[in-house]
């Protein structure tokens, strides 16, 4: 008796689950999220433009298909990705298009959002872990000092664990789980990777308390501190602009 060939997945949930991106509002409120945080839907509604009825009906669709989860508070509403692998899903995505679209990006509609941009192409959040210029250059950094190896796929050396931990640098938290200790994800300004999973997560929690970065306003963007510059040159021999 001859063997079966494996099932192949149906095209019907790939295209339903595509299509909950396909609309610029429900695309725009899962990049606002990628920061990591919980928004109201009122937030959303006004990070993206629409009036009220409009981003709940979205929401609501985000959250029937698995991409969003939300938690009431009273009257309030809360909501989130649904988890790493859904932000970087989002991150991949966008990072996908970016890089296939024919032509120049759009132009910022005005300065604000050029400013905006720009802050968050040097320094941003991706979920929970560091991303733009600055999550690039830690990565190749931390590649190029055998913090982490690449020659078969990414991992933590021996040696970058013992380093890691005398930063101060925690991969056995309570942050593990299931996640991989480190994975690759393109970033969708540079076009390249930053690094993600346990290490890219602890590594962003590190940057924070240790008071090497600080938010700019209430989105993604970062900014480095004279503290922060001052660190990641001397452990890692990056020079920021």
């Amino acid at each position: 008796m001859s063997a079966q060939p494996p099932a192949q997945p149906s095209a019907q949930p790939l295209a339903r689950f595509a299509g909950l991106l396909a609309d610029p509002t429900r695309a725009a409120i899962c990049l606002a999220l990628l920061d990591g945080r919980a928004w109201t839907a009122s937030e959303l509604a006004h990070h993206v433009g629409v009036v009220a009825s409009t981003a709940s009906e979205q929401l609501s669709r985000l959250v029937a298909g698995g991409l969003l989860v939300e938690e009431r508070q009273g009257r309030h509403r809360y909501l989130r990705l649904a988890g790493p692998d859904t932000a970087a899903l989002v991150e991949g995505l966008a990072a996908f298009a970016n890089t296939s679209a024919p032509g120049p990006a759009p132009a910022p509609r005005n300065l604000r959002e050029s400013v905006r941009r720009s802050a968050e192409a040097r320094a941003r959040t991706c979920y929970d872990h560091l991303a733009g210029r600055l999550g690039v250059g830690i990565a190749d950094a931390l590649v190029a000092r055998g913090v982490v190896a690449d020659d078969t796929g990414l991992a933590v050396t021996p040696p970058g664990r013992a380093w890691l931990a005398g930063i101060g640098v925690d991969l056995d938290g309570p942050r593990r789980g299931s996640r991989p200790l480190v994975r690759s994800c393109l970033d969708w300004t540079e076009r390249r990777p930053h690094l993600a999973g346990v290490l890219g997560s602890a590594l962003c929690a590190h940057a924070r308390d240790a008071g090497w970065v600080e938010p700019i306003g209430t989105g993604r963007a970062l900014r480095v501190t004279p503290p922060g510059a001052d660190a990641l040159h001397r452990l890692l021999g990056l020079t920021l602009d």
